[in-house]
């Protein structure tokens, strides 16, 4: 039976944990897919989290089958069977651990930001992956922990094949793995999504995890209690329905604008809002038009009334959660985002199209806009992106174009929706703060 994500995975883990003998845990996640998993067993334990930053070594050409591992403070791992199998020669190791030790230290500066890792030491050290196969990342993470000086290392992975599990219990103190399958295949095999994991969801699940706990029935400033349930907001002299989604310890709000009345029902909004919610980001999927309305294609294109009531929404969404708000727009609907973050007095953090019509917000609304905005444009959409980028001209805020290549206007081709996702998640998370005042040249990726 496969898992149906990897935060499903950690709660089952957690539960096999329960029982976990030795004091004081602190849980280390495996950066990138072990993270998730890890937030949720800690969790579970109520034990700090924190990253064990691994790289696996692979065989030059066949970078997946791995000949050994690093880890931090020098630590490395080989099996000689693979190296003498895949024919590695001292001069390919050295050239390999060369390359994968810089991406580590890259890693560790890019998660830690400074911060001092969490002490080990005289503690019963969780090591926690989303799954493995050979099992040579995860011996030479329980060999980190161990040289750390933990008291106590227990290696916990949702799923592996018997022969690693058997393996690791010579490293570890306890192995704990719930499913064993003898057709093992792949970890992506065994979870229904197995979406990566970006640096800035691991960097998120570190920063949630390390917010102090609020008093009961409060919660620090920029956080909010978790969510999901059907609205109804007031919005410019009627009421929209729209879906409010607020993952547990949310920093920010992102509410949706579509020029139609299906945006809380779209199929490509939904992907994207739940990749958001991976990243701990809140959403709000939200209707502009009324059912009747809809049907008019005047009021599709009405970019002042749609973007008044995007004001309003935003502003209830606000009152609703107490986080900062972000706008993603797509068609028309991007055009009444920008309008909406141009407002006077707005404090909108970040400003996402896909597959928008910039060109149809007001120049001088552009010309004002602050908040750092990212237009999202596939590569055989050239009409519409030769629009983006006009409306790029008139900008002075932080603003970038990206192209998603082979992409038609609906992202429909095999992976670029995912390339959407994965671009608005970055870029929500990487401006959380305040929108800037500076001027960004036109870039195109």
């Amino acid at each position: 039976m496969r898992y149906d994500d990897r935060r499903t995975a950690g709660r089952l883990l957690a539960g096999e944990l329960a029982g976990l003998p030795g004091r004081d845990p602190v849980v280390l996640g495996l950066p990138r897919g072990g993270v998730p998993v890890a937030a949720e067993v800690a969790r579970g334990l109520a034990a700090p989290l924190d990253v064990l930053v691994v790289r696996k070594l692979g065989v030059p050409g066949q970078p997946e089958w791995a000949f050994g591992a690093i880890g931090e403070h020098g630590v490395r791992v080989l099996n000689p069977d693979v190296m003498a199998s895949a024919g590695i020669t001292p001069s390919a190791l050295e050239s390999v651990e060369a390359a994968e030790r810089v991406e580590l230290e890259r890693r560790v500066r890019a998660y830690r930001r400074e911060r001092e890792a969490v002490p080990v030491a005289g503690r019963t050290a969780v090591v926690v992956d989303d799954g493995l196969a050979t099992g040579a990342t995860a011996e030479a993470a329980c060999r980190v922990v161990r040289g750390q000086g933990a008291a106590r290392v227990v290696l916990a992975v949702p799923v592996a094949p018997e022969h690693s599990v058997a393996r690791l219990r010579q490293v570890a103190d306890a192995v704990v793995c719930p499913r064993t399958p003898w057709d093992f295949g792949a970890v992506g095999a065994w979870y229904r999504d197995f979406a990566q994991v970006a640096d800035a969801e691991v960097v998120s699940l570190l920063a949630r995890a390390r917010a102090p706990d609020p008093p009961a029935g409060d919660g620090p400033p920029g956080t909010a209690a978790p969510v999901d349930r059907e609205v109804r907001i007031p919005a410019a002299g009627t009421h929209v329905g729209a879906w409010l989604a607020v993952p547990d310890g949310a920093m920010v709000a992102v509410a949706f604008a579509h020029g139609s009345g299906s945006s809380r029902h779209s199929p490509r909004n939904r992907y994207v809002a739940a990749a958001l919610h991976r990243a701990g980001l809140a959403t709000l999927l939200l209707d502009l038009l009324t059912d009747g309305e809809a049907h008019d294609r005047h009021n599709v294109f009405d970019i002042l009334l749609l973007s008044r009531r995007l004001h309003a929404a935003s502003e209830w969404l606000h009152a609703e959660t107490g986080l900062p708000v972000a706008y993603f727009g797509a068609s028309t609907g991007a055009a009444a985002a920008l309008e909406a973050a141009a407002l006077s007095g707005s404090d909108v953090r970040s400003v996402v199209s896909r597959g928008g019509r910039p060109d149809l917000a007001t120049p001088a609304a552009l010309t004002r806009l602050r908040a750092p905005t990212l237009l999202i444009v596939g590569s055989r959409d050239p009409q519409v992106l030769s629009l983006n980028r006009l409306a790029a001209d008139r900008m002075h805020c932080e603003h970038r174009i990206a192209v998603v290549p082979g992409a038609s206007h609906l992202f429909e081709e095999p992976g670029a929706l995912r390339t959407v996702a994965e671009l608005a998640r970055d870029w929500f998370t990487g401006h959380l703060g305040r929108p800037t005042t500076g001027t960004s040249p036109r870039r195109s990726a």
